[in-house]
């Protein structure tokens, strides 16, 4: 309980965002902000629980249909899909992507820089 006078403790938009996401990708279909709400199973108010949907309407990670006076908010792609898209944002956000890239790979471990070498040459093929 927070002492009288002191703000609770407030925990980062990247982690409530990504539990917003864990609770949709494990749905079986569209959810209302209600239904996010009861499956993340915190005291988070339903208002909070709409801002974040909206901002990741917003970002472009879910999508949305209409659902009664509101909406149903759904996954575009999986968390290997939203991975991969934050990678690309990082680097086109970057003026020298070249170097950026050539950081990228000088800091893979072994293992990681043998399997995107097996995937570049397969997209070749």
């Amino acid at each position: 309980m927070p002492m009288p006078g002191k703000q609770p403790e407030r925990r980062p938009a990247g982690e409530l965002e990504a539990g917003v996401m864990a609770a949709l990708w494990a749905a079986s279909g569209p959810l209302s902000p209600g239904q996010v709400q009861r499956s993340l199973g915190t005291s988070l108010a339903r208002t909070t629980v709409t801002t974040i949907l909206t901002r990741l309407y917003d970002k472009g990670v879910i999508g949305r249909e209409r659902s009664g006076r509101g909406f149903a908010y759904f996954p575009l792609q999986d968390s290997h899909g939203l991975t991969a898209q934050r990678m690309h944002r990082e680097l086109d956000r970057d003026s020298e992507r070249e170097v950026a890239l050539a950081r990228f790979v000088d800091q893979l471990s072994d293992d990681d820089e043998r399997l995107l070498r097996e995937l570049l040459e397969a997209g070749d093929q």
